[in-house]
């Protein structure tokens, strides 16, 4: 027979099980896009990168947040608008509508990895990338 102590102290120790493993889940990942011109612009890019997103089993809203910054074409913005994802704590940036949007991410942060798209221009010209050349390779 099992007392009375010994019964609240298993209820109470089971009332606990859901927020131990409520706490135990790890976070939703959050992804910063960091974009040079306006949403309506890159809304096939969103679209398309939403639908490789879901490919891999993520889905916006449920198992992935996306936090979208747009410059709105203007470039003086870029640097504040990727310091604030950066504040927020995201996964990786990645960056549309050429070099500057990255170059601002590059300047924001060392730690959070950097994903762009470029379609011109020099990405190791431009200082985003540096090319390391092994000993034995040459």
């Amino acid at each position: 027979m099992i007392g009375r102590r010994e019964l609240m102290a298993v209820l109470s120790g089971a009332a606990a099980w859901p927020i131990a493993a409520w706490a135990q889940q790890a976070a939703m990942p959050v992804i910063g896009w960091l974009g040079s011109g306006s949403q309506s612009e890159f809304r096939r890019q969103v679209a398309a990168f939403l639908g490789g997103v879901a490919e891999t089993g993520f889905v916006e809203g449920k198992t992935v947040a996306i936090e979208y910054r747009w410059a709105e074409g203007q470039y003086d913005r870029l640097p504040a608008l990727a310091g604030d994802l950066v504040r927020q704590s995201v996964a990786v940036i990645l960056s549309s509508g050429g070099i500057r949007p990255a170059l601002a991410a590059k300047s924001a942060t060392s730690s959070i990895p950097i994903v762009f798209l470029s379609g011109g221009g020099d990405p190791v010209a431009a200082g985003l990338v540096a090319i390391s050349i092994s000993p034995a390779a040459t």
